[in-house]
């Protein structure tokens, strides 16, 4: 098993702060999927370089005695360079599908499931809302940017079949608010 788990609640939203940490609510999040993932008998962490996910990934890194990994492998998506308004840009892919759009992130997608096929079983992937949507849409095949919608650390289960991954079980879902 592979698990994904969405970041805990920050402190600041994503049209607000490049890289915000958590609120405290998102802390108590944090903490409760440590013991969960614990339950579920995850063994190793992988986080995306971005605070909240690093902030997510503490408890369960204290909780195993163990330090998870940073990987820019499954970090948010970039913004493009010739997009002025983070949000507004946001907004209209998460409206959409992958293909058709004015920027290509066929090679993003396939990277970061490359990445995480790669993973060794028991590893928790502390990432984001459309990381994980990638991801997901990738592996079902579902051209769709938002496929579902994980709330603040659900736990997304992917496992192996003989030739890739299949998703075992969505995480939790939750009304996200694109701004």
């Amino acid at each position: 098993m592979i698990f994904l788990v969405r970041h805990g609640e920050a402190a600041a939203g994503w049209g607000d702060h490049p890289d915000p940490g958590l609120s405290d609510l998102g802390k108590k999040q944090a903490d409760a999927v440590a013991v969960a993932l614990e339950d579920l008998g995850a063994k190793a962490a992988i986080s995306s370089p971005m605070l909240r996910c690093r902030e997510t990934a503490l408890p369960f890194e204290q909780r195993m005695g163990l330090v998870a990994k940073v990987a820019p492998e499954i970090s948010e998506i970039d913004t493009p360079a010739d997009v002025g308004d983070r949000v507004a840009w946001l907004r209209t892919l998460m409206a959409g599908e992958w293909k058709g759009g004015s920027h290509d992130f066929q090679g993003w997608r396939q990277a970061m499931l490359d990445f995480v096929t790669g993973l060794p079983d028991d590893t928790v992937v502390f990432s984001h809302f459309v990381a994980i949507n990638a991801l997901v849409g990738m592996i079902e095949s579902d051209p769709r940017v938002v496929v579902f919608r994980p709330g603040h650390c659900s736990v997304t289960q992917l496992s192996r079949t003989p030739t890739a991954l299949r998703v075992a079980e969505y995480g939790s879902e939750s009304a996200t608010r694109v701004l």
